[in-house]
Order: structure tokens, then sequence, then C-alpha cells
């Protein structure tokens, strides 16, 4: 499963908010609201996120597996 847990953490460090996301950077709510939810984002949106908030991937989200290994 892909997690954005990360990616709030970041946007605190950065002092962006999901307000400006939606109002300086043109984010859509609806983007948003699969990010709080764990939900598929597009490789561009993932691409843009990285771009506004100047970081990488690893920055954003992490894998964590759906069954632990045995």
């Amino acid at each position: 499963m892909i997690s954005y847990r990360p990616l709030w953490e970041t946007m605190r460090r950065k002092n962006i908010t999901t307000y400006t996301l939606i109002k300086q950077y043109n984010f859509s709510r609806g983007t948003l609201d699969s990010l709080k939810h764990d939900r598929n984002i597009s490789t561009a949106t993932l691409d843009d996120i990285c771009e506004i908030l100047d970081c990488r991937v690893e920055d954003v989200l992490v894998y964590l597996p759906n069954h632990p290994k045995e």
C-alpha cells in the first residue's frame, strides 16, 4: 500500500498548507482528498507536488507492505 503520510510532515516543514495548494497552485480538492485517504494519484500530480515542495518522492509517499513477510 502507498501511504502519503510523509507528505503532511513535509508540508508542515515547508509551511505549505492545503489552502495554499488549492489557492496558489490550483490543486483540486478531489486530489487532496485522494491524498488524505491514500488513494491513487497520477505521476504528473506527484511530479507537481515534488516541484512545489522542492522535495523528493520519498518526502511525499512511503510503501507499506499489505501483508507482513513470513
